[in-house]
């Protein structure tokens, strides 16, 4: 294992003009939301209104976060003593100790399969790799631990960098994918990437613009058994959302002390529903990931702040129970975190929501023990919100911490 701490330089941020936004939250919600006194939120709101952590940009955009806000930067290394493939294992010691606020740089990720994938593999030479691995493909790095973090709290973590390595793939083993009986024979397509990592050429008169996000990011499950990465719950998981690209954020529930968080299986872009199993698969040569600690906070799902929307993530064995789910967690959060009524949010929901297929995939000849669950998308947009309702919201994640 090698870490080291160093000096962070500045991060290109936006030039955005700050508008401080008003605090005004609902006693009431809140209560309901995260079992916190008002008082304490009212002070959390009053810091975030006070901060240029929701500085509103052109378009209309709500910056995330200050990306040059931040502690000390650890740097933190894929090697076989800080990977492990496919589920995270509660018994293995955290490879690295950090404060709230600081940040993590991920300077080699490893692709899938503990990085035995190498450009230009035939299907046949991975499919023998990929054997091997029956807990799962993703190579997780970690276990980071953050000081003071405690089951009931949440993590948000800030997208700073997402830089892929310079190639990837797309691929669909026979018997996966959203069309199992579809297609007899197994795909794979090897992509490189220009220098400036911006685009994929797929075909002639065929460009892919790259989007880079990572797949897997998750604080450690509750229990004494490593738990598959493959699945999702509140601590995230198995999240493959397209949207969590640089300058966005993503909020876990911590469920064992320290957090415990992994991150893995790295995307250079991807589709929603992920069809055929795989979006561009590959791994990120500059990851930098800020860890935030936020005390006390309800969480039933794992929820990601964009400049444009919010986003709630619902899980089930169906895309119905997915759905449902992802609607039922966005009215109680945003009903607890404005003081509106549920009726108001679920038809705020069916005004100006959106529900994405996230992932969809039946794994009728899968290789490993675990299936991934249906997952859906539930998203708000922020510019149907005023600067006061958008500080309660965004509040709401991140008390008085």
């Amino acid at each position: 294992m090698t870490t080291e701490t160093t000096d962070f330089g500045q991060i290109d941020g936006s030039d955005d003009a700050i508008r401080r936004l008003a605090a005004g939250l609902s006693r009431r919600g809140m209560l309901k939301f995260a079992g916190i006194g008002a008082a304490s939120m009212l002070a959390g709101a009053r810091a975030h209104a006070a901060s240029s952590h929701a500085a509103e940009g052109e378009g209309g955009h709500v910056r995330v976060f200050d990306p040059n806000q931040h502690g000390k930067v650890h740097t933190l290394r894929s090697t076989p003593q800080t990977v492990r493939v496919g589920e995270m294992d509660p018994a293995v010691p955290p490879v690295l100790e950090i404060e709230s606020g600081d940040v993590v740089h991920y300077p080699d990720t490893w692709v899938h399969w503990g990085n035995e994938a190498k450009y230009g593999m035939s299907f046949a030479e991975r499919n023998v790799v990929r054997k091997r691995y029956p807990q799962g493909p993703q190579s997780l790095v970690g276990p980071v631990s953050i000081k003071g973090a405690m089951p009931g709290d949440v993590v948000e973590c800030r997208m700073l960098r997402l830089r892929p390595i310079d190639w990837g793939w797309n691929s669909t083993v026979k018997g996966m994918g959203a069309l199992p009986g579809d297609f007899q024979e197994p795909y794979l397509h090897y992509f490189r990437f220009d220098a400036e990592r911006r685009f994929a050429e797929f075909a002639p008169g065929v460009r892919i613009p790259l989007a880079p996000a990572q797949g897997a990011i998750a604080a450690q499950p509750a229990g004494d058994k490593p738990t598959s990465a493959l699945l999702l719950g509140a601590n995230g998981g198995n999240l493959s959302l397209p949207a969590l690209v640089e300058g966005t954020a993503l909020f876990v529930s911590v469920q064992v002390p320290g957090a415990r968080m992994w991150t893995g299986d790295s995307n250079a872009a991807q589709g929603d529903g992920a069809v055929n199993q795989t979006g561009i698969e590959t791994a990120m040569e500059d990851l930098r990931i800020q860890y935030v600690l936020h005390k006390r906070i309800a969480l039933s799902a794992p929820v990601a702040e964009t400049p444009t929307h919010w986003i709630v993530l619902g899980s089930g064995s169906s895309l119905e129970d997915a759905l449902t789910a992802g609607l039922r967690q966005m009215i109680g959060w945003v009903s607890a975190a404005t003081g509106l009524s549920w009726h108001d949010v679920y038809a705020l929901c069916s005004i100006e929501g959106g529900f994405r297929v996230t992932q969809y995939a039946n794994q009728t000849q899968s290789n490993y023990r675990f299936q991934s669950p249906k997952v859906v998308q539930a998203m708000l947009p922020k510019r149907i919100f005023s600067a006061a309702r958008q500080a309660q919201i965004s509040q709401s994640l991140r008390g008085g911490a």
